[in-house]
């Protein structure tokens, strides 16, 4: 009878052998990344939180426009509104939504 005994080069593995310096590295390397990632994503989440949580643009009821202005766009200041109309004016509302200055544009 014959006994047939293999070696295999996992054997002794478990602690004889000091890891090589580069692979020491790369753990450690990867352990850092993963942790600047979660870090990272948790930021994200954080800021997201806080800016969906502020109140929205706060509009006044109504804005009423001279006859046969058609507004083009909308822009809010610290307690004043402008409309800029198609026919080239520019509108100036204050917060509560009252006409204050009406001031005309030249559009090329």
């Amino acid at each position: 009878m014959v006994k047939v005994t293999t070696v295999s080069d996992m054997d002794g593995l478990s602690g004889d052998r000091p890891e090589p310096p580069n692979l020491r590295f790369l753990r450690i390397l990867v352990t850092v990344l993963t942790a600047v990632m979660i870090a990272g994503v948790i930021a994200i989440v954080a800021v997201l939180v806080t800016r969906l949580n502020r109140p929205s643009l706060v509009v006044p009821d109504a804005l009423s426009l001279p006859e046969g202005a058609v507004p083009l766009s909308i822009t809010q200041g610290p307690g004043w509104w402008a409309v800029a109309t198609a026919d080239g004016r520019l509108l100036i509302f204050d917060r509560e939504g009252r006409m204050s200055r009406e001031i005309a544009v030249d559009l090329p």
